[in-house]
């Protein structure tokens, strides 16, 4: 059986009904099944380009927008004149209902508009018709707020993360922009680094943008063999970055540093610069060899940057204060990045003791945090510093802030590692990565507001992992 793939920008009811029940879940830009690991949709943000969004031509009406004017059309039904020329508006009406599509929803516009079309002139068939029209609307608000239900479901919109859905959405601007975001939090954090006599190089970030804007121009090139050239340069520039952010990052995770995270981000954009030149040339098997290797890299760091921001008694986190801000679930979730074996039940138990320990000696806890978290030159103290207790109440004000930073490390993760999954089924569906990137779809229109676009294999594809 040949494989195909739909696009979409509709939540189909099973995957949003696998995502409540536990059958599926989110990995980063992919929807997985639970037991098998088989990608069933890839997710992909739209929101950022939807200025460029191509609009089929004879699209079909969309049902987001029909929601906020079906009160209007219910009016015009009740309000048409008692003629046939008011139930051919009602009919005319009625049949761009029937185009619309929703999920699962069938609108039977055949039968309906033949309803309207034989209905008798007179009160009974206009009520007739207005009747069918609230039914219909029903529906439609029912699948809008599941849709909403479905999103707060895959947690898309709370996942801040560096990275964008899906490979095809980081391009080499896309690239720049987030390289010179990071660069700003550099600068930002050269004065408290200045305070303990650190100095950080941030040259280098030229240098990488200055690769970027060399891979951008080159895949403008018209003459094959320039814009081989000019590429197969950049990818060395983005090698010699891969080296040197490896570095930069290993020497901060050694010190439990407050940059250790840009350093590393600035690491996986490197890894993606360097595939998506491969991609871009049509060597799909390269850029892959080049995300695995890279997602060992990566993984292995962002698991020490965790641990590292976990600190050495994590039962922190679960302390009174934070009561309705941080729960055992949300800690939890991280662990189960670091071992999808554990569930809430063992969490609890690898923190039974550290919950003992924080509670007979709250303020020792503090006194060895990293640099990452709590610096002593932050925190205003006496004729001879700040105490323990002066560093654990500053300490609780960051730990919420903290634990984001953790999840969105996590996150983007997760989201390098997913971009594996695009660059296989490029492969097992016999495409170009260009033919993939115009992937959109092809009858229907952009809702506003929309913020993902679904693209649905066939049938579920096996695709491995490197980690």
């Amino acid at each position: 059986m040949s494989l195909t793939v739909t696009a979409t920008f509709m939540l189909a009811d099973w995957i949003a009904k696998g995502l409540a029940d536990g059958t599926f879940e989110r990995f980063g830009g992919v929807i997985r099944e639970v037991g098998t690991k088989h990608v069933v949709t890839w997710l992909k943000d739209i929101t950022a380009n939807s200025s460029q969004m191509p609009t089929p031509t004879g699209s079909s009406p969309n049902l987001l927008n029909l929601i906020f004017s079906g009160a209007n059309l219910a009016g015009s039904v009740a309000n048409a004149a008692v003629t046939g020329k008011g139930l051919g508006v009602v009919n005319q009406r009625l049949g761009g209902l029937e185009q619309a599509s929703f999920g699962n929803l069938a609108v039977s516009g055949v039968t309906l508009v033949a309803s309207v079309a034989n209905a008798a002139v007179t009160g009974k068939g206009l009520a007739d018709v207005n009747q069918r029209l609230g039914g219909i609307e029903q529906q439609v608000g029912n699948i809008h707020q599941g849709l909403q239900q479905a999103q707060g479901i895959l947690q898309v919109a709370s996942a801040a993360s560096v990275l964008n859905l899906g490979v095809a959405v980081m391009g080499f601007a896309v690239l720049n922009q987030r390289l010179n975001e990071l660069e700003q939090r550099l600068k930002q954090s050269e004065e408290l680094l200045n305070k303990i006599n650190r100095k950080i190089d941030i040259g280098y970030y030229a240098n990488f943008k200055a690769a970027i804007g060399l891979a951008m121009n080159a895949f403008t090139m018209t003459k094959v063999e320039n814009r081989e050239r000019m590429a197969i340069e950049a990818i060395n520039r983005f090698l010699e970055a891969e080296h040197i952010y490896t570095d930069y990052t290993d020497k901060e995770l050694e010190q439990g540093s407050q940059i250790a995270d840009e350093y590393l981000l600035t690491l996986s954009l490197a890894y993606i610069a360097e595939a998506r030149c491969h991609l871009e040339l049509g060597e799909p098997e390269t850029a892959l060899s080049r995300f695995q290797e890279g997602a060992k890299v990566v993984r292995s760091r962002t698991q020490k940057y965790v641990d590292l921001l976990l600190t050495s008694n994590p039962a922190a986190y679960l302390q009174p204060q934070f009561k309705g801000k941080i729960d055992l679930r949300r800690l939890t979730r991280i662990y189960q990045w670091i071992d999808p074996a554990l569930d809430e039940n063992a969490v609890f138990e690898l923190q039974r003791e550290n919950l003992l320990k924080i509670a007979q000696d709250p303020d020792k806890w503090a006194e060895s945090l990293p640099a990452a978290i709590l610096s002593r030159v932050e925190v205003a103290g006496g004729w001879f510093g700040p105490n323990a207790g002066d560093l654990k109440r500053e300490a609780d004000k960051r730990l919420p802030e903290v634990l984001e930073v953790i999840e969105s490390m996590v996150e983007t993760n997760r989201r390098f590692e997913a971009y594996q999954t695009e660059v296989q089924a490029i492969a097992q569906l016999g495409i170009t990565f260009h033919d993939w990137l115009k992937l959109t779809p092809s009858i229907e229109s952009k809702p506003d507001g929309a913020e993902l676009m679904y693209i649905i294999p066939s049938q579920p594809l096996k695709l491995q992992l490197s980690v």
